[in-house]
């Protein structure tokens, strides 16, 4: 698992660009944050990273901030001795230990409470740790790669994270794009993810009928690349015929099936009612989809934000398949 190529699928131009900075940044040992929303693929660009530079023979270490707990954080980084506190029974290794030589992805890193980015400040500031109950530090041997779903500089601004960690955790940057700005990206993909569901199942292969395919293309995918893998492969199961048409994806995400697709290659204009129905619903899908993701997924909050109903706001989000649990952060 070395090459770029195969790590990461599309030709899309904004893709290709963030995959230009991936390997421009490998051989470069300096931190990494790479920045985009729910499910654009945030571990996969750092595992290219790994992969693709001269670490690539030691570990990869995925380190979910969100689910460090503060009384345990230093404990769960940099390890303890035996006896340090109540349950520490037994000497552990830490995270960073278990890096050496290698990379530490830290994943979600915006959801880092105030301590937490206190000890990570420390850390970064000279790459030496102390275990937990040792006197000695030690010095650590670790590339850090750290991801969020939300600009950071936009929560530095807001006062939710430090200035001085966000400069520490971004001398290199790269922003992946969302799925909905890749354009062609998604029937390659789509295809792709069939392909890999047909493989693992030991199945026969199926594809996607041409209709299949423009309401693939004209969804929003709030949920991204991870969305599509899902409904890729529920799509698989419950297709029965070699073909998977837009019967299949009803089943699977009713709010596809409502898609409208893209007007006529050929240039010819659609109904006056129709493409004002298209509009309609590529701005609600748009807006919701920024809505969720400015409320973190909190239905009650975005419907504080926009000035309507909760249960109305339901309706809407559930007619375009929009689910808050994709835009939550530090619960997974």
């Amino acid at each position: 698992m070395t090459d770029l190529d195969e790590l990461m699928i599309g030709a899309s131009e904004s893709l290709c660009t963030a995959v230009r900075l991936l390997r421009r940044y490998a051989d470069c040992d300096a931190p990494v944050l790479i920045e985009g929303e729910t499910g654009t693929g945030k571990e996969l660009a750092a595992r290219q990273l790994h992969y693709a530079g001269p670490r690539r023979a030691r570990a990869f270490v995925p380190v979910n901030c969100g689910a460090l707990p503060d009384t345990l954080i230093e404990a769960e980084l940099f390890g303890h001795r035996r006896g340090a506190f109540t349950d520490a029974r037994t000497a552990r290794a830490g995270l960073v230990d278990h890096a050496r030589g290698g990379t530490l992805f830290l994943d979600e890193v915006d959801a880092l409470s105030g301590k937490g980015q206190v000890t990570l400040l420390r850390f970064l500031q000279d790459r030496c740790y102390r275990p937990v109950g040792e006197s000695q530090s030690v010095q650590a041997d670790v590339r850090v790669v750290a991801a969020t779903n939300a600009p950071l500089e936009s929560l530095v601004r807001a006062g939710r994270f430090r200035h001085d960690l966000y400069y520490r955790l971004s001398p290199l940057c790269v922003c992946l794009p969302p799925l909905r700005e890749r354009g062609g990206d998604v029937a390659q993909l789509a295809q792709h993810f069939l392909d890999q569901a047909a493989r693992r199942m030991g199945a026969a292969a199926k594809r996607w009928s041409a209709q299949a395919l423009q309401r693939l293309r004209a969804y929003a995918w709030p949920g991204n690349v991870r969305e599509l893998e899902n409904v890729s492969l529920r799509a698989f199961l419950h297709g029965s015929q070699e073909e998977i048409g837009v019967a299949e994806l009803s089943l699977v995400l009713p709010a596809l099936a409502a898609a409208e697709p893209a007007a006529a290659q050929d240039g010819a204009i659609s109904p006056f009612t129709v493409a004002k129905a298209r509009a309609i619903a590529t701005f609600e899908r748009g807006y919701l989809t920024e809505l969720m993701r400015h409320s973190y997924g909190n239905v009650s909050e975005a419907a504080r934000l926009c000035g309507t109903e909760r249960r109305q706001l339901g309706k809407l989000l559930k007619k375009h398949g929009i689910d808050g649990r994709d835009f939550r952060q530090g619960m997974a």
